[in-house]
């Protein structure tokens, strides 16, 4: 019967609550990866625990320097500021892969002296041999092992005629290996279906779970928070950490974000970019109250601050199936976000597209009238042009209903602007007793003389703004 070991018999001290973020800085952050950014945020800060960013950039051939200060950006506007990390620092540094080679050195040498990893000379090509054969005969397309009881001599010889060798862990045959998934349940692994894996690459370079196992265990990380399709690493990561007596932190792999056709989020369908997300108006309370029910669920279903997605997070409550993109509820979020923003952060938000055609005076009032009505910086701009210059657009709608109501229908509003001013409310009442219409017939009309629109922000909020000598010139017809 294989023997069976789990992650509690091998850990050292309890750590303290630690969670984190290590992207490889190869693109911009897009959803799918900033809301992993943002469960490890929100369950550090549940916990009063420590934040880690730690940059994966091992591969030197990707410009990560301009990747690495864009996601940094991203990440400090949305409001996930890390606790330890680039910029930061902290005990544990540095905290770029690139620069901790001598780290992963120590470790290789290690697993080496032990006996623990070996050299592999097999090429690319008998290596895909052996997994078709394998494939074939209905077998896990494991390694065969056939470097694994090489002697030392024949060792020493391929290294002299300079053959590239990768490094492999050697893995114990006839176990199990179990751990307790934070999201997935029990899991279980039998360690004949895993096989020698490579931790080094030929060219000398780590192979990604190898340091980014390593990296958690000395950083202390204590809950590591990532996608499910990292759940195959993780006997892997286990068993590098069980050899080197390193502690294993817990794991929670979380569904990932798919699109409508139930393919992963990607840039094909409809995934954009923080970066894109934050230049078309996105507020990052709109984006946090969205991505943190993408995939898990909330008692809740009212916006929530910053602190109290946190304090109401809990990791048990995420969910196993995948997690499914909806703009309309990131729309939903952006419309709640702007009824909670306080009114000098809407003027912020908007006032690079409005602050020269809004008169200073007039800004509140502005902000009053259309903040129900707009989702973006853009929507102000439409409504701030409809309200202080003199060209108005009248859409097909519009014109319809103004040619219905007739002349003498805008002489009367005329008359009664002239009467009550500004006063939406006093005029319509004119309006309905002099010429004995109601509803769509009296609101609509006036509605498309002052706008060009058929819908839009209150007109009682409109009006003053928009005026009385801009209104009567809008009346005439």
């Amino acid at each position: 019967m294989p023997v069976s070991f789990t992650m509690a018999s091998f850990k050292m001290a309890a750590l303290a609550f630690k969670t984190r973020f290590a992207p490889s800085p190869t693109g911009l952050l897009h959803l799918g990866n900033i809301r992993t950014a943002l469960f490890n945020f929100l369950l550090a800060q549940r916990e009063h625990g420590t934040f880690l960013l730690r940059l994966e950039d091992t591969d030197a051939m990707r410009g990560h320097e301009k990747y690495a200060q864009a996601l940094e950006e991203d990440m400090h506007w949305l409001g996930l500021h890390w606790n330890e990390g680039p910029q930061v620092g902290g005990q544990h540094g540095p905290y770029a892969q690139s620069e901790r080679d001598h780290i992963y050195k120590e470790y290789f040498t290690m697993l080496e002296a032990q006996g623990l990893a070996y050299p592999c000379f097999c090429s690319e090509h008998e290596l895909a041999i052996s997994r078709k054969t394998a494939l074939a005969a209905g077998r896990p397309p494991r390694y065969a092992g056939k470097c694994r009881a090489l002697a030392r001599a024949e060792v020493a010889a391929k290294f002299a005629k300079a053959e590239p060798a990768t490094l492999r862990f050697r893995v114990e045959e006839g176990k199990t290996l179990e751990f307790a998934d934070k999201v997935r349940g029990p899991q279980k692994f039998n360690t004949d279906d895993i096989g020698d894996f490579i931790i080094r690459r030929s060219d000398g370079t780590p192979a990604f779970f190898f340091c980014n196992a390593i990296d958690d265990a000395v950083m202390g990380v204590s809950l590591v928070v990532r996608g499910e399709d990292h759940l195959t690493n993780t006997p892997r990561q286990i068993m590098l950490l069980q050899a080197l007596k390193l502690p294993v932190p817990d794991y929670a792999h979380i569904a990932l974000v798919v699109g409508a056709d139930g393919a992963p989020l990607s840039k094909r369908t409809g995934s954009k970019s923080v970066q894109e997300l934050r230049e078309s108006g996105y507020l990052p309370a709109a984006i946090n109250n969205y991505l943190a029910r993408l995939g898990h669920t909330y008692e809740s279903n009212a916006f929530l601050d910053a602190k109290t997605l946190a304090a109401t997070f809990d990791v048990y409550h995420l969910h196993r199936a995948p997690a499914r993109y909806d703009e309309a509820q990131l729309m939903h979020w952006q419309r709640e976000a702007l009824l909670h923003l306080p009114m000098e952060e809407i003027w912020k938000w908007m006032a690079a597209k409005v602050e020269t055609m809004v008169p200073s005076e007039q800004r509140e009032a502005f902000i009053h009238a259309v903040r129900g009505n707009i989702s973006f910086p853009a929507d102000a701009l439409h409504w701030a042009q409809i309200v202080f210059t003199d060209s108005l657009p009248i859409n097909h709608a519009a014109t319809a209903a103004i040619t219905a109501a007739g002349k003498n229908f805008f002489d009367t509003a005329g008359q009664a602007l002239e009467k009550h001013g500004t006063d939406f409310k006093a005029l319509s009442e004119t309006l309905k007793r002099t010429l004995s219409v109601s509803g769509k017939s009296l609101f609509q009309p006036l509605r498309a003389a002052l706008t060009g629109e058929l819908d839009g922000p209150e007109m009682v909020r409109l009006l003053p703004l928009i005026g009385v000598e801009r209104a009567r010139k809008r009346f005439v017809r």
